[in-house]
Order: structure tokens, then C-alpha cells, then sequence
């Protein structure tokens, strides 16, 4: 983390924020996983024909919230390297082109399984059938493990969001900083540190 402090003062507090917003979306996911709808047969109480009562729809709310969540987290990385292509020209920046894709990749696949997961969880509806030709024996319900996955996703989107912001930062201002040691380790010539020298000299006797 030391990289962000040198190149950025405020991108301290930005990956702050990130790791914030991330694990947000990673809860937001768990509680969708937990609070999945399960739907039972019951019979019609007016005709002999029977459909799934589903419970709460709390499950949906929450992955449409984490949804959103990351795709604001994904939005400020991307503002915040340029999208990799519009920065500065990058003489070694392998490591951020890798956490780059690495974190487009787990950012994909945990948006499809929180949109689907969503989507197909959020159909309720009564699916009718005659007890005495095709009566119902389940209900459809969402997969076990959708949420999941999308909040497995999100651990390793952080890690590569922020390897992949830290990659570009220091490989942004290597350039900078080379130039700068150069600068440093730069010797004066002997004869110009006798005149320096001479020169203190004589302004010390002289007061």
C-alpha cells in the first residue's frame, strides 16, 4: 500500500472506499444466498388443483442491491487508471494488464449471477396443474450456490481491483521517480566543488 501513498496522497483513502463498497456487495450477496424464496405445493382451497406459495422476496432486493454496489466499485476503478488504455504511455505495467484482466473477468461473472440469480429468483407465480393428470411435485426455485458464487467473485475482484490500481500507479510515476534519482545521484566535478568550496570560505572570513 505504500505505492498509493508516494504516487497519490488521496488514493489511500480510495482504496479504502473500494474495500468498502466491495465487501458491502460481498454481504449484500451472502444475505441473498441465505434469504433465497423456497416454495412449497399447496392445494387450491376452491378447486382440485394445487400451486407453489413462495416466501419472501427479500432475496431478489438484496442481489439487485449488490448489483448495483459493484458496478459502482468497477465504474471507480475503471475513472480512476483511465481504463488502462487512455493513461500515460507505460513502459512495464505486465502485472496491471494481468490484475486488469483478472478483475473484468470476476467482475463479469459476479454481475451474470447476481442479475440472473435476481431475475430468476423474483418468479413468484402460482403454477397450476389437476391433481388427477399432472399435479405438482416441486416448485421451481433458484439454484443453491448462485449468490455464492458472485460473492466468491467479489473477494478476488478486490484483491485484483487493487493490485491492478497499485500496478498502475507505480508503473505511472516509475518515470518520475527514475528521473528523480538520476537527479540525485548526479556528482558535481571536482574542480566546480574546489570553487564552492573557495567560496564559503571567503564569505565566512569576509563577516
Amino acid at each position: 500500500m505504500g505505492g498509493f501513498a508516494t504516487s497519490r496522497p488521496a488514493s489511500v483513502g480510495l482504496c479504502i472506499f473500494l474495500t468498502f463498497l466491495n465487501l458491502f456487495a460481498f454481504l449484500l450477496a451472502v444475505g441473498a444466498e441465505r434469504r433465497r424464496s423456497t416454495g412449497k405445493v399447496v392445494p387450491d382451497e376452491y378447486d382440485d388443483r394445487s400451486y407453489c406459495l413462495y416466501d419472501s422476496d427479500a432475496s431478489t432486493v438484496y442481489g439487485a442491491s449488490a448489483f448495483f454496489v459493484l458496478l459502482l466499485q468497477q465504474a471507480i476503478v475503471t475513472a480512476a487508471t483511465r481504463c488502462l488504455c487512455l493513461g500515460p504511455a507505460l513502459s512495464s505495467r505486465g502485472c496491471a494488464v494481468a490484475a486488469f484482466v483478472l478483475s473484468w473477468t470476476t467482475f463479469l461473472i459476479a454481475e451474470a449471477c447476481l442479475i440472473g440469480g435476481s431475475v430468476r429468483n423474483a418468479k413468484h407465480t402460482k403454477y397450476l396443474g389437476y391433481y388427477t393428470k399432472h399435479d405438482l411435485v416441486s416448485c421451481a426455485t433458484l439454484r443453491k450456490g448462485v449468490f455464492a458464487a458472485a460473492a466468491a467473485m467479489m473477494l478476488i475482484n478486490l484483491l485484483a481491483s487493487l493490485v491492478y490500481y497499485w500496478s498502475y500507479s507505480k508503473a505511472a510515476t516509475g518515470g518520475f521517480m527514475k528521473h528523480q534519482n538520476e537527479l540525485s545521484s548526479y556528482s558535481v566535478p571536482a574542480g566546480c566543488s574546489l570553487y564552492i568550496l573557495c567560496l564559503k570560505l571567503y564569505c565566512c572570513s569576509t563577516l
